[in-house]
């Protein structure tokens, strides 16, 4: 394994930590829900992992196993994701609705942060800041393959779900995972530059593209 960390190792945990802020999110929802906080988030952190401390990457990595200890950590942030998410839906099926409304916010969230630093003009621009953000398991899974990469139109199909398993381990419906992450997208997409638009041609294939 690596024992030094690179620009791709800071780039997932800054992802990781997105999602956790997510997680964030979705932990008032449950509470606004009326569900027991501290009795979920200590049965959920007992099964996955608590979420990550406050501190730089550098003073918690494994660094004889770099490549594992992130898998873990995207593993883990998701499967309490899941766990939650479960949570919420059991103690109210209507919840779905404000489920989607934090992931739709949380997309806008990103967008706005990306415009504080950079103009994005361009689909490619919008693609690769999306995948900034969203966690599709590690870089070497190759979840998705771009097909088409232009200014106007990036396309491309998902070839792997690494989601299936930690979703299904909860008992919830992966697609409900993916519905949830394509309003974010969507809501990302419109935020970041409204001249594009995020679009799912079936299951396995998405575009981003000028209206």
């Amino acid at each position: 394994m690596s024992l030094f960390l690179g620009k791709i190792h800071y780039w997932l945990f800054n992802k990781i930590l997105w999602f956790e802020g997510l997680e964030e999110e979705i932990i008032k929802l449950a509470k606004s829900e009326g569900l027991n906080i501290e009795k979920l988030s200590s049965e959920i952190n007992l099964k996955y992992g608590e979420k990550l401390p406050n501190k730089k990457l550098e003073e918690m990595i494994d660094t004889n196993n770099i490549h594992g200890w992130l898998q873990s950590k995207i593993h883990s942030a998701e499967g309490r994701m899941a766990s939650w998410t479960k949570a919420i839906l059991e103690n109210d099926e209507n919840s779905l609705k404000k489920l989607e409304e934090v992931y739709i916010e949380q997309g806008i969230k990103a967008a706005k942060e990306v415009k504080e630093s950079k103009t994005i003009t361009n689909a490619s621009e919008i693609y690769y800041s999306v995948n900034d953000y969203i966690l599709d398991g590690m870089p070497c899974d190759r979840v998705n393959e771009v097909i088409i990469s232009e200014d106007e139109k990036v396309e491309w199909k998902r070839r792997i779900c690494v989601h299936q398993d930690i979703w299904g381990k909860e008992g919830i419906d992966v697609n409900t995972f993916y519905s949830l992450r394509s309003l974010w997208i969507k809501a990302f997409v419109n935020e970041v530059n409204n001249d594009f638009e995020y679009v799912e041609i079936d299951g396995e294939t998405m575009v981003i593209k000028k209206k």
